[in-house]
């Protein structure tokens, strides 16, 4: 029997992840939490195979969790189960020396292998996020998209944007959309992190 921690602050997803795998014969989940810091205390007393995390919760992140995990004596393996597929966050996850990196709209039953490969010593990560990682040095916007995105560096709210740049403020919108989707991000905040990180916007 595999035991596992689940640490996700969204509640119907842990509660859905905790039923799905309680359906297989080989996996139990020991014990769940919302936010880092419970679930850091809890997995130092539980103590379980393998540990699921989420990146971002209250308190300790995901990775901080790994992090704790990697410098102390428990033998837990990490999957990191999240909806970013970013180069930083990623190389961090590999700093930590996690087992497991997986994406949340992967099939369920990747999951489940996954757990199962880790414990047979083995490294899995999403395909997806490998070809990010190839192409990440790669600016995947458009002059136009990159033009929008460096005002919303600036703060400038999208009426702004659009006086700015002679465009109406729907384009302004769609042209965001366009680089949330082109990046894997869900607002400009972390639209602005990646392309910072790459160095789009020097």
């Amino acid at each position: 029997m595999i035991t596992i921690y689940l640490a996700e602050d969204q509640s119907m997803l842990n509660s859905a992840l905790t039923q799905l795998l309680e359906l297989e014969d080989d996996l139990h989940v020991v014990g769940s939490a919302g936010d880092g810091q419970t679930a850091w205390d809890e997995l130092q007393q539980l103590q379980p195979q393998v540990a699921i995390l989420d990146i971002e919760m209250p308190g300790l992140s995901g990775l901080d969790v790994a992090d704790c995990l990697q410098n102390s004596q428990l033998t837990t393996k990490v999957i990191i189960l999240t909806t970013f597929a970013q180069k930083a966050y990623f190389e961090r996850a590999v700093q930590a020396r996690v087992a497991g990196y997986l994406l949340k709209d992967s099939p369920s039953d990747d999951l489940i292998a996954a757990i199962r490969k880790v414990m047979l010593g083995q490294t899995i990560y999403a395909p997806e996020l490998v070809v990010n990682m190839l192409s990440a040095s790669q600016n995947p916007l458009t002059d136009r998209e990159l033009a929008v995105l460096k005002a919303a560096a600036q703060g400038l709210p999208t009426k702004e944007i659009a006086g700015d740049l002679y465009l109406s403020a729907g384009t302004v919108r769609n042209y965001l959309s366009a680089i949330f989707s082109k990046l894997g991000v869900h607002n400009r905040l972390e639209a602005i992190s990646v392309a910072e990180h790459n160095k789009w916007l020097s």
